[in-house]
């Protein structure tokens, strides 16, 4: 891997990677509030505190590249580009959602930013990342494919199928392993005898890394390397990004309550915020204020505020579309 000088990403990329990640964690913290107030009824998994993962990692991505993820989805579909207000109508369940209301906060798909799928099978979206990969290659265009996924599918069998697959074949995919060290309430170590996902990786004869996920420059930097060994015809790449999730696996509550992880556990991860860390960093650079700051903080709020607005103003679905897109015509 090339060392990254920090000092040499531009100034204006480095305003974008905050904006991002200021805009996931915004909008993630009004969609906890909608659930907390029940006005939000499909099951939602929240993203705070992982959001440089998927900022770093699209910040790299062409509008064209495809992209998949799980459940936690979020994240990488603000990151990659997508409409709050199709995001904010999806949960709803409104008509003019990314998924047309059909969905929900698991199933998010917006082809016209890459975005084919996500789902809440664990590990299951890895093959079909693959697929995808397999189909870019025999197209022979300029594509790169990216699967996200938690260390939960790590322990499935099927990601080892494909990673052994795309190492084969030779690839055009970017594995981005979001180790937040549980798969829904069990933690890492009790799942697997060693904390070396990477490592594991590094068998199949493809490049593999862990880094800080909770470093949005890093992630960024560390993708771009990964897509120019992707885009010289040498297979894939593996970053495992390690992170944690502040909220439930599912909900907005802390998981605390369920006595499977202690509070001082979350408050030591909390210290570690992504976002505090770059502002940290930018401030001390010069390249952000408290006003500037202000400024984005408030754009930020006016355009959630808007992607709230018209999602309430959409309509459902109409009940004699129940059975359309079920199956294909």
């Amino acid at each position: 891997m090339k060392n990254f000088i920090k000092e040499k990403m531009p100034d204006n990329d480095l305003i974008s990677l905050y904006t991002t990640m200021v805009k996931i964690r915004m909008f993630e913290e009004y969609v906890a509030d909608l659930l907390f107030a029940g006005k939000i009824k499909c099951p939602t998994h929240l993203y705070i505190g992982e959001e440089a993962i998927a900022t770093g990692v699209c910040a790299n991505l062409q509008k064209d590249d495809y992209a998949f993820g799980t459940y936690r989805s979020h994240g990488f579909y603000i990151a990659k580009g997508g409409s709050l207000g199709s995001l904010m109508s999806e949960l709803l369940g409104k008509e003019t959602g990314c998924s047309r209301g059909r969905g929900g906060s698991m199933h998010v798909v917006a082809p016209e930013i890459g975005i084919l799928g996500t789902t809440a099978i664990v590990g299951g979206i890895i093959p079909l990342a693959v697929g995808s990969a397999m189909a870019v290659k025999m197209q022979n265009n300029d594509r790169v494919v990216v699967s996200f996924f938690g260390d939960g599918a790590t322990d499935e069998g099927v990601f080892y199928e494909s990673i052994n697959f795309a190492s084969l074949k030779k690839l055009p995919i970017i594995f981005i392993c979001e180790n937040n060290h549980y798969s829904t309430h069990l933690p890492l170590r009790y799942r697997q005898p060693a904390d070396n996902i990477y490592q594991r990786v590094k068998s199949f004869k493809i490049p593999a890394v862990r880094i800080d996920g909770n470093d949005a420059t890093v992630t960024y930097q560390t993708t771009k390397d990964a897509i120019e060994h992707v885009k010289s015809k040498q297979g894939p790449f593996f970053i495992e990004c390690n992170t944690y999730r502040w909220r439930a696996h599912v909900g907005p509550w802390e998981d605390i309550d369920v006595g499977f992880r202690k509070k001082k556990e979350v408050e030591k991860w909390i210290k570690k915020c992504p976002i505090k860390k770059l502002e940290r960093m930018l401030m001390k650079k010069g390249v952000l204020n408290i006003k500037k700051r202000d400024e984005i903080l408030s754009k930020l709020e006016e355009e959630i505020t808007q992607a709230d607005d018209f999602a309430r103003q959409s309509p459902y679905p109409e009940k004699s579309e129940i059975e359309k897109d079920v199956y294909r015509n």
